[in-house]
């Protein structure tokens, strides 16, 4: 059965493993073999906003607790978390130099013979976010400085749209940088289709002729999270766009499906689903269980309320009629299967509107041909970067 800790701290917001097995009391004490290892601390930051992984050897449950600063002993204030069953890797750094403004150093340390204490020194931070991503398991703290954090009222989205005049609500003002992601990479090759064509390529393609086609009409600046074939973790992926201060953030991959007759495109923003199809897609992308998919439903319960969701739904709205009109004008049998929210990985955390766009299904033989050919692609660029440019000038589409 799963438990809620209540929040203790008006401005922070922590939450703990929720889908942890009951454990008797009365069972064996595990031997130190069988103890989760503490095996490295990861962290991104600029003054704004610091993204902490901790990673483990396997799954274990854990709790938190800020403690205020205390004078008298000449302590800064601290958010420690505790992992039970636990103990440090022999190769674990065991502290780390921070001084972002935000956190002054991370401090590891073998707190009793069961538990490993990871100890946030702080600077001044404005909120914090704790919460588990699966296989492999590790722990994800996103710190925020005072008045970062700006709620979005849940969006509502369906089939239809209409032309918008206005300018997109954007929440930051003016985009001056936009991050693309291209999905996959390195070791890992994402969906791979029957003739061999894999994802991780097909996305790398996608990106940097993205790239190219809006260093010619956009003004700002376009990054990728990777410029070749490397595997970047998932949470690697949303830190950097967060602490290299993008204002949009696009994620390019490939669909795939057991269904081989499954084509067309459809694009994403984070949010809750109950959709079947939805839930088996965000669980391939992030590499885990539809199981794993349904807990992390529920602790996106707290993450959502600074997600910027409505400006999500906007920007996606605008980069799937994109897509889907330019690639009809050339080719038969474009499927547009529409905007729909899921949990997916990469944009869990994210500061910026956010969209993860499945391109074609590589899966489907007919569109992976297409996806080989050098004339699709530039279709499928062409369409994202009209749409992203018209959600920026405020004359695409809205959601309704």
């Amino acid at each position: 059965m799963k438990t809620v800790k209540k929040i203790t701290h008006c401005l922070l917001l922590s939450l703990p493993l929720l889908f942890l097995p009951f454990i008797s009391s009365e069972a064996r004490e595990p031997t130190p073999a069988e103890r989760i290892e503490i095996k490295d601390i990861r962290f991104w930051s600029n003054p704004t906003y610091t993204r902490i992984v901790i990673d483990l050897s396997g799954t274990t449950s854990y709790k938190d607790h800020l403690l205020k600063e205390d004078p008298s002993i000449k302590k800064p204030p601290r958010l420690f978390i505790d992992f039970s069953n636990a103990v440090t890797s022999s190769n674990l750094k065991r502290s780390l130099l921070i001084n972002d403004g935000l956190l002054k150093k991370v401090r590891t340390g073998q707190y009793n013979r069961d538990t490993v204490r990871v100890v946030l020194d702080i600077e001044s931070i404005g909120e914090y976010r704790i919460f588990p991503l699966e296989e492999p398991f590790r722990i994800v703290v996103d710190v925020m400085a005072k008045g970062t954090a700006k709620p979005s009222p849940p969006a509502t989205t369906s089939k239809r749209a209409v032309r918008k005049s206005s300018p997109p609500i954007q929440g930051e003002g003016k985009i001056g940088r936009i991050i693309i992601d291209p999905g996959h990479g390195g070791k890992d090759p994402g969906a791979v289709g029957r003739r061999g064509l894999k994802e991780k390529d097909v996305n790398l393609k996608i990106a940097r002729k993205l790239k190219q086609s809006l260093k010619k009409r956009f003004k700002g600046k376009v990054l990728l999270t990777r410029e070749r074939d490397t595997f970047i973790p998932l949470e690697e992926r949303t830190a950097i766009a967060n602490t290299k201060g993008a204002d949009l953030f696009l994620s390019i991959h490939t669909n795939a499906s057991p269904n081989r007759k499954a084509r067309g495109v459809e694009t994403y923003y984070l949010n809750f689903t109950t959709d079947e199809e939805a839930i088996r897609l965000a669980a391939r992308e992030n590499a885990t269980s539809p199981q794993q998919m349904s807990d992390l439903q529920f602790i996106l319960n707290d993450l959502m309320k600074t997600a910027k969701t409505n400006e999500s739904v906007r920007l996606a709205a605008n980069i799937q009629e994109s897509i889907v009109s330019k690639l009809r004008k050339r080719y038969r049998r474009i499927n547009g299967n529409g905007i729909k929210g899921a949990p997916f990985y990469v944009l869990v955390g994210t500061q910026m509107p956010s969209v993860l766009i499945e391109v074609s299904f590589i899966s489907n033989s007919e569109e992976e041909t297409r996806l080989k050919t050098d004339a699709y692609l530039n279709g499928i660029v062409q369409g994202i970067a009209t749409g992203l440019l018209a959600y920026i000038n405020g004359d695409g589409v809205s959601a309704l």
